[in-house]
């Protein structure tokens, strides 16, 4: 079940799944059992384009129409004796919301008994396997498939089965049908599906089809992707000409068809979504005479497309002369001007447009000046940080295409002078490195510890660090070399005394931690004004002898012998 829900989710366009999601909740409002059922299911189970959305309610879903149309929904048609409504979702989605019912055919090509069914009856009146599947959009039992026919088998095997003998006999309009499938996706008839459609065909069972199931087909030629090879298949078998007397291949505009196809692919591509079945149906009709085209228009059931048909040719002479007044004077106008045109207009009028103006401003618009917008944002955008992150961003970037289409923005210096003062303030500078506070000087507190890396010397290594004695902190460090030298109690210099020398490796250097200034004790005034060296020399109170003073040389009284 959950693996339903996902196909689901992800064959459907977002706009899709938004109408399923719709109706899904108006439908459990009102307390009514829904289900996906049809050419929805088929073509969401096999990959196939999904055209349009079929839903079957086990109830009256004319109750729905009120809470439809207030959610946006707009209904083309109502079919009474069936209780079906023909409706287009928001999004443009072509969906038919229909009663679960039985039929019971009295005499064939007459219009059935219809009466209210489960789900499992109305698949069962359906035509062929691969269309009687049904998949549960109710609550608890969500993406449930309910498949009695096993038309899931069919699918794989690519073939179309009826569901009973009977089905070309109850419903004439099936053997136009199963042409127009076997045509579009390429499948045969299953041999014994086969057998009765030679059957049906020879006995002359489609002369008592009803007027209303060939409308019913006319409509669906409109929604086919290849609709001429169609055509030509439905001529081939002699069911053209049953849809309408005077309707032939020879009656359709082909030239301008395979061109319209062309270009609604080419607008696809582009992300513009475009209806083209009411452009399909004047292109299929385009030289029957008005009389017949009435009598075409008057059987389909879906009048919203009939009248799409009828304003097709208006709204295109309407666009037409828009784009050759002022409105489309230049470029940049004819974009705007295009870009909130219908779709459906430009489709048709890109292919009948006979005015040179025309059809070369509408080339540019699909082709040449998707160029010029792919050079937006430009390089000078990202330099002055215009980025999708700003909130007039898609305005900047739009004036910018629109003058680039013009013209206006030729050379870098033009460019930078339009977008300079668009671009944003620049960012503010980051805050300088925040610097340490300078340690409070304190009278008589004690500074830390120097440390010297001593010169290479005869004693000493590369690399030697020499510490110094701590010194108050309010006198400045003395420096060796300015250092007066002591003397002696008998007024003699004294011998310099040698700093301690601690040799460490250099990969071994520690910084010794600050010492805290601590408020020193007092001492002497004689001791302020002489700096205090703590070395390891020798007490300079204390005088050597004479004779050690004395020089190694020779007694004075020889010399004078």
């Amino acid at each position: 079940m959950a693996d339903y829900i996902y196909t689901l989710e992800t064959r459907l366009t977002p706009e899709q799944m938004r109408g399923v999601t719709l109706v899904q909740d108006i439908a459990r409002s009102a307390e009514l059992n829904i289900y996906l059922t049809g050419g929805a299911v088929r073509d969401i189970l096999t990959g196939f384009p999904i055209r349009d959305l079929d839903f079957t309610v086990q109830g009256n879903p004319l109750k729905l129409q009120k809470d439809l149309e207030r959610a946006g929904a707009v209904i083309h048609g109502v079919d009474e004796p069936t209780h079906t409504l023909y409706l287009n979702l928001p999004g443009n989605v072509r969906a038919e919301i229909s009663m679960a019912r039985t039929e019971v055919h009295e005499k064939t090509g007459k219009p059935p008994v219809v009466a209210p069914a489960t789900i499992i009856e109305d698949l069962r009146r359906r035509d062929f396997t691969v269309n009687a599947m049904a998949l549960s959009l109710n609550e608890g039992s969500r993406g449930l498939l309910q498949d009695p026919f096993n038309g899931m088998a069919d699918l794989e095997a690519k073939l179309l089965r009826i569901i009973h003998n009977y089905a070309f006999l109850e419903d004439p309009s099936r053997l136009i049908r199963a042409t127009r499938f076997a045509t579009r996706f390429g499948w045969p008839l299953e041999e014994r599906t086969l057998a009765r459609f030679e059957a049906a065909k020879e006995a002359k069972y489609i002369e008592h089809v009803s007027h209303k199931a060939l409308g019913y087909e006319a409509e669906q030629l409109a929604y086919e992707d290849d609709p001429l090879h169609v055509i030509k298949v439905l001529e081939k078998e002699g069911w053209l000409s049953v849809l309408h007397p005077h309707w032939s291949s020879a009656k359709v505009d082909t030239v301008n068809l395979s061109a319209m196809m062309k270009v609604r692919q080419q607008m696809t591509e582009l992300g513009y979504w475009t209806d083209p079945s009411p452009a399909v149906l004047h292109f299929l009709t385009s030289k029957l005479n008005e009389k017949d085209r009435h009598e075409i228009e008057k059987a389909i059931p879906r009048k919203g497309l009939v009248e799409g048909w009828r304003e097709l040719e208006r709204a295109s002479k309407d666009l037409a002369k828009r784009l050759t007044g002022k409105e489309a004077s230049t470029p940049s106008r004819t974009w705007t001007l295009l870009s909130s045109a219908r779709t459906e207009a430009i489709l048709f009028l890109a292919v009948t447009s006979k005015q040179q103006t025309v059809s070369g401003k509408i080339r540019n618009f699909l082709t040449k000046w998707r160029e010029v917008q792919k050079r937006v944002p430009l390089v000078e955008m990202t330099e002055l940080l215009i980025t999708p992150a700003m909130p007039q961003y898609p305005k900047i970037a739009n004036d910018v295409f629109l003058l680039l289409l013009d013209g206006r923005l030729r050379s870098q210096t033009e460019i930078m002078k339009y977008l300079k003062p668009l671009a944003p303030p620049p960012p503010p500078p980051p805050p300088p490195p925040r610097r340490g506070r300078a340690p409070k000087v304190v009278p008589g507190a004690v500074a830390p510890a120097a440390v010297v890396v001593a010169p290479v010397g005869k004693k000493g290594k590369k690399g030697a660090v020499v510490v110094a004695a701590p010194v108050p902190a309010a006198l400045p460090v003395p420096v060796a070399s300015k250092v007066a030298p002591a003397k002696d109690a008998a007024g003699k210099k004294a011998v310099p005394a040698k700093p301690v020398v601690v040799e460490k490796p250099v990969a071994k250097i520690v910084a010794k931690p600050a010492v805290k200034p601590a408020v020193a004790p007092k001492k002497p005034e004689k001791a302020k004004t002489k700096p205090v060296v703590k070395t390891k020399a020798k007490p300079a109170s204390k005088p050597k002898p004479k004779a050690a003073l004395k020089p190694k040389s020779k007694p004075a009284a020889k010399k004078k012998k």
